[in-house]
């Protein structure tokens, strides 16, 4: 998975939503003779594996009463761990097979679901367009049937560096940046006129996935893939290229609009010359990359809360709406009729105001392509960020979770940064299931999966790995039963009726703390005390 970085995630401030966030950081078997009770008490993890049978979730499904032996499973929440960015490499080969085998192993023996991996468009479509070359992939994949996993696949357009946590470099094809040596505005351009090359303006992918499904027909037959995450931007991530680090960009600074190349100034002036206004030109005093808001004439009450700065904001935004219906109608066409879950990965920094949700018109969105949603950021607590930064990831990832429930759709999490303590799984648990395990009938609240960051050696230490299989419990492993083949887009959601969506509502109610806790401080001196003790 690529790498996520945390101030995309923890953007909104506490009890305040500021428009400058949009740059901010823009299973049927045998049955348990153990009591319900007992291994709902027993279980500190996630419990039972569940079965998604449909293609889209309810967030208001009647509740219909469980028998004995399902309570649990209804309230499972599958997992799933990253594999490392590199696992293929540059060149197209496996690293790593027999220790990769080995920790793969490791995971099936601690009863997670299965593992997620970046496909890389730099590494398979190297050598000219359409010349594809899925060796490397077909493989690991293969490695991965064989140790009864299953897998989620990240379609990577993107290129992976030049984000925080991009241990390895894997550009775009050469091809496609040899076009841009011509022809320069097929990227992301800032005021400056500086290039990101990190993904393109424009685009569709309907080859590549089309090449990749006739590729791996035997494995989506077998139902390896349970989710093809689409990419949809930089890190995969559905938003413009607004804080790259390769540009100089740190946390917290605002970071910059992405629209100057001759294409989006076009479009711009052509929607603000049908709105009665030719005059109007993008904002010239937003900022740079590591300014304060409060520096800024943009972020001033007389810029984006201005006529023309709400113009903008909405066409800025627009815009990456249309983008992310585009590639996922051309992604539900390639998949169609496969068994699988079509994803996306959605971040912070979306237009998203005190009386505006930024995050609702893109559920609605992908609620027509049968999608699912997944956010990230988990594991982080308000109280562990930067006050400079006004960061509230508790209040973010419930406004998004309500948001998407609302529309009927699918949501998924993953965590931000490598964490393995306490802390991070017990946020976790609590996000996956905000107001607890259901004991008489399915949660009305819950996530449809959660990926792990990510499989390595500090996974696998022993302190670390010990927590983690406390934190994946499963004592009564089941089986999948087949996802239902994915159906055709619905029509295309005029863009009037996607912002509709964008009313505020008061998110959901959270309780306060995971009713499944893997421990506190205690467990962390009886986790020291075992470090000593040779057999543990």
């Amino acid at each position: 998975m690529a790498s996520i970085v945390c101030p995309k995630l923890g953007a909104v401030p506490t009890g305040q939503r500021s428009c400058h966030q949009l740059e901010l950081h823009p299973k049927t078997t045998q049955k348990s003779t153990q009591p319900v009770a007992h291994r709902l008490g027993e279980n500190l993890g996630f419990g039972f594996r569940r079965t998604i049978k449909s293609p889209h979730a309810l967030a208001t499904e009647a509740s219909t009463p469980l028998n004995e032996n399902d309570k649990m499973m209804a309230n499972y929440v599958p997992i799933y761990v990253m594999l490392q960015l590199g696992i293929v490499t540059i060149d197209n080969v496996l690293e790593d097979k027999v220790g990769l085998e080995k920790q793969l192993k490791q995971l099936k023996g601690a009863n997670v679901d299965g593992v997620m991996c970046d496909v890389w468009w730099g590494i398979v479509e190297s050598k000219g367009p359409k010349e594809y070359d899925w060796s490397a992939y077909r493989v690991l994949f293969q490695l991965v049937q064989d140790c009864g996993l299953k897998m989620q696949v990240v379609m990577s357009f993107h290129q992976c560096g030049g984000n925080v946590g991009d241990v390895v470099n894997i550009p775009i094809p050469q091809w496609v940046r040899d076009v841009g040596e011509t022809n320069p505005d097929i990227f992301y351009t800032n005021r400056a006129g500086n290039r990101n090359i990190e993904y393109l303006t424009i685009g569709m992918y309907r080859d590549y996935m089309k090449s990749f499904k006739e590729t791996m027909a035997d494995f989506l037959e077998a139902e390896l893939f349970t989710d093809i995450e689409v990419g949809l931007g930089p890190a995969g991530e559905l938003r413009y290229p607004s804080y790259p680090q390769s540009q100089g960009w740190v946390f917290p600074g605002i970071g910059e609009f992405q629209c100057y190349d001759k294409y989006l100034q076009a479009d711009f002036k052509e929607a603000a010359t049908n709105a009665g206004h030719p005059e109007w030109e993008f904002p010239d005093d937003a900022g740079e990359y590591n300014n304060n808001p409060d520096v800024t004439g943009f972020f001033g009450s007389k810029g984006y809360l201005s006529e023309k700065g709400k113009f903008f904001l909405t066409w800025y935004s627009n815009k990456l709406l249309i983008h992310g219906d585009q590639i996922l109608n051309e992604a539900n066409k390639a998949f169609l009729g496969c068994k699988v879950k079509l994803a996306c990965k959605l971040t912070a920094g979306y237009y998203n105001l005190n009386d505006r949700d930024g995050y609702r018109p893109i559920a609605r969105m992908l609620s027509r392509h049968y999608g699912a949603f997944n956010f990230t950021c988990l594991e982080m607590r308000d109280s562990e960020q930067d006050a400079a930064a006004k960061s509230g990831p508790q209040e973010l990832v419930q406004q998004v979770f309500s948001s998407v429930k609302r529309e009927d759709v699918h949501i998924a999490g993953e965590n931000a940064l490598e964490r393995y303590d306490r802390d991070a799984y017990n946020q976790i648990l609590l996000n996956v299931r905000p107001n607890g395990v259901s004991r008489n009938e399915p949660p009305k609240l819950k996530m449809e999966a959660l990926t792990f960051l990510r499989l390595g050696d500090e996974l696998l230490k022993k302190k670390n790995f010990r927590l983690f299989k406390t934190f994946a419990y499963n004592a009564d492993p089941r089986t999948y039963s087949s996802v239902v083949p994915l159906e055709r887009s619905k029509p295309e959601i005029p863009i009037e009726e996607l912002l509709k969506a964008s009313e505020w509502l008061e998110p959901f109610p959270f309780d306060d703390q995971t009713d499944m806790s893997v421990g506190g401080k205690l467990n962390d001196f009886i986790d020291g005390l075992l470090d000593k003790i040779p057999f543990f």
